[in-house]
């Protein structure tokens, strides 16, 4: 098969959806890959690094949609991109669909057979090739609070950990799952006073365990949710309903109860976000202001760090992407968890959360592949 890997076109993304180490594994199982020039400079990978792990170089995307079987990407097509997919090409990427309708509609016209990282599984109920990511995230969210809560950034002027004899600031964690994890790891180490809010109870143990006292946890009910903000310098939103939108935990009228100037941070925000008030920013212009409470919402977190985050994602997506490239829609149909990856195969939703999140009809995935 051959595979073509495109440069990121994505505000401020850096990341690259294949790495030298990724390519020479490709190539190696018989495959032809075709490299955008340029498309590694993020993660200081040249184009010689490329051609010495045996990929060819192409100096236009326009080269690569055209002549690649797969397309391998880390972000969501852009317009400019999607227009260039067609039937028979497998998109393999992080996709999002479900508070992007304008993307959807324009992978189902594509044709194209769309696999998402996002909602590959591996019959243990994890996201595989979403973990890596949501780890990278949750610690950069801490340290993005920590930027915003200063006064130059609108915030309270707090440190974090604080300073012996002044409180440590106080930091709430929506959600107990991987990025909320992570986040309250950051969080704890740099000395602040952490709480974690989630609806698992076994999530819950699981986590007074991991932490040994060193957070609080709260079962998640709207009255406990509004208890703990009211009283945080900084709230992390770190939900995830895989493939469908992020319930909105926070509503406008909550940020009255906050402390002025405290930080909201939404992780979620690649599925719409947890927060009412919450829209997608960019690393240029990361942060916003509503009802005096700073929002921070970069739709993208891991592309500010691309070396960490490239290699961490191909480390979890190599063996899923070599699986596709040798058997295409067949390696669908034998591994179940990849097959919870098709998002959009030939004009139709194959996804039930992105297609309730839409509004739109589901077909089945195996019953359309098998046609």
């Amino acid at each position: 098969m051959r595979i073509g890997v495109p440069t990121e076109i994505k505000t401020h993304e850096y990341r690259v959806g294949l790495t030298p180490a990724s390519v020479r594994e490709y190539v190696s199982a018989g495959h032809d890959v075709l490299v955008q020039s340029g498309a590694g400079d993020g993660i200081a990978a040249s184009d010689d690094q490329y051609r010495a792990a045996g990929a060819r170089i192409a100096a236009t995307a326009a080269e690569i949609f055209a002549a690649a079987d797969m397309v391998v990407k880390v972000k969501e097509p852009q317009p400019s991109e999607w227009v260039q997919l067609r039937e028979g090409q497998i998109l393999f990427t992080y996709l999002h669909l479900a508070p992007d309708p304008e993307q959807t509609a324009g992978l189902i016209a594509s044709g194209a057979t769309c696999v998402a990282y996002e909602t590959v599984s591996d019959g243990r109920g994890g996201l595989p090739l979403l973990a890596p990511m949501s780890e990278v995230a949750g610690r950069l969210s801490i340290e993005a609070a920590g930027t915003a809560l200063k006064s130059y950034s609108g915030g309270r002027g707090l440190l974090l950990g604080g300073v012996p004899g002044v409180a440590a600031a106080r930091v709430v964690v929506l959600g107990g799952g991987v990025v909320g994890t992570h986040a309250a790891r950051m969080a704890v180490g740099l000395g602040a006073e952490v709480t974690i809010i989630d609806r698992s109870l076994p999530r819950l143990r699981a986590l007074d365990e991991l932490f040994a006292g060193r957070v609080r946890t709260r079962y998640s009910t709207a009255a406990a949710i509004e208890a703990e903000i009211a009283d945080a310098d900084v709230v992390i939103g770190a939900v995830l309903v895989p493939g469908a939108s992020a319930p909105r935990l926070l509503t406008r009228a909550m940020l009255a109860h906050m402390r002025p100037r405290a930080v909201l941070v939404d992780v979620a925000i690649d599925q719409g976000g947890c927060f009412e008030t919450s829209h997608a920013t960019t690393h240029a212009d990361p942060t916003y202001e509503v009802d005096g409470i700073v929002h921070y919402c970069v739709a993208n977190m891991p592309g500010a760090v691309p070396m960490t985050s490239s290699y961490a994602l191909n480390n979890a997506t190599l063996p899923y992407g070599l699986a596709l490239a040798e058997g295409g829609i067949a390696a669908l149909l034998a591994d179940p968890g990849l097959l919870a990856g098709l998002n959009i195969h030939r004009g139709h939703i194959t996804n039930q959360a992105v297609a309730d999140s839409l509004g739109k009809p589901c077909a089945d995935a195996r019953t359309l592949l098998l046609g």
